[in-house]
């Protein structure tokens, strides 16, 4: 099972561990969560009703990166475990923060791999 990471301008924040079981109260708590955003979630204007899961996804996404920029340890650690039950397959939240404008992404297909410099050398410095 693979772990779940919140990547914010290339660097990872938090991962969650998914092979460690939620306990109860807290599997309750997603719950209510469901329930809560099945009333409606904020969308542009207005509201959305009745979300499905990749909106709900979008939105819980959202409220994780404003979590993480503001050190709001208890709804990371609430969105993030809301986000590795719900989509057992997501491997990434990766958020682009430029000029104040955020974009964020779900990402299924790749898990997060540190970007590792590429150091050039120009031909005539290499050995033959």
């Amino acid at each position: 099972m693979k772990n779940l990471v919140a990547v914010i301008n290339g660097d990872a924040q938090i991962e969650y561990d998914r092979s460690k079981d939620l306990p109860p109260h807290q599997q309750q708590y997603l719950e209510k969560m469901d329930q809560k955003m099945d009333e409606g979630i904020p969308h542009g204007a207005g509201h959305l009703f009745a979300p499905d899961i990749q909106q709900k996804a979008q939105f819980v996404a959202d409220q994780l990166v404003m979590a993480i920029k503001s050190d709001n340890e208890q709804l990371i650690a609430a969105t993030m475990a809301y986000l590795a039950t719900r989509l057992p397959e997501l491997q990434q939240v990766m958020a682009e923060d430029k000029d104040g404008e955020v974009s964020i992404k779900l990402i299924y297909d790749r898990a997060y791999a540190k970007a590792e410099p590429v150091k050039f050398i120009r031909p005539d410095q290499l050995n033959s």
